[in-house]
């Protein structure tokens, strides 16, 4: 089966243009447990789901480009980055966790641009790791379960899950950008030796 080599890079962008949406579904209405914070939830969930789906699509066709290893983490930040932003303004997240989020996403990103011309930083594996478990702590944290049960203990169950999933989203945050800092240091000292 032929597949067009674009369609990867089309569902990244797709989940680009989600993000706005999205942000706006969950403030549209002061993020009250009805039909709009149910619909941003789903849409914050199958467009986090895609970033699977088109890294599966260029790896099995063999149509993987530059262009979507830079892309894809972007489409990433840009939808868990306002998701983080979105919990905060409505007071549901800390805004120290969405400061140390955005700064260490924000940071990578810039990089990721200045070094363009040079060598493409694609996503390592501490990195992909982090954004599994930014989309499962930012989606326990999006769905309204309150409006599913107000049995005590679903609720401290479903706050837990919150509680523990996003510190290790932080924790994995902070560690990931460690290793890309040390990894580009590692690599501009080898090559500098070289030279």
């Amino acid at each position: 089966m032929a597949v067009h080599p674009q369609l990867p890079n089309a569902i990244t962008i797709a989940r680009i243009v989600c993000a706005p949406i999205f942000l706006w579904l969950l403030l549209a209405d002061a993020g009250a447990d009805g039909g709009l914070r149910w619909a941003a939830a789903v849409l914050f969930i199958v467009a986090i789901a895609t970033d699977g789906v088109d890294g599966y699509i260029a790896r099995k066709y063999e149509i993987v480009s530059d262009l979507g290893k830079l892309l894809d983490p972007i489409a990433d930040k840009a939808l868990t980055g306002l998701a983080f932003v979105g919990l905060s303004i409505l007071g549901e997240l800390p805004w120290w966790i969405t400061i140390v989020v955005l700064v260490r996403e924000i940071g990578i990103t810039v990089y990721r641009f200045l070094v363009v011309s040079d060598h493409v930083l694609a996503a390592a594996w501490m990195g992909k790791l982090k954004t599994v478990f930014q989309a499962i702590a930012l989606s326990i944290a999006l769905i309204p379960f309150a409006a599913l049960s107000d049995a005590a203990v679903w609720q401290s169950t479903v706050w837990w899950a919150g509680v523990i999933t996003m510190s290790i989203a932080v924790v994995l945050t902070i560690a990931s950008g460690i290793d890309y800092i040390v990894t580009e240091v590692r690599a501009a000292q080898k090559t500098r030796g070289s030279r």
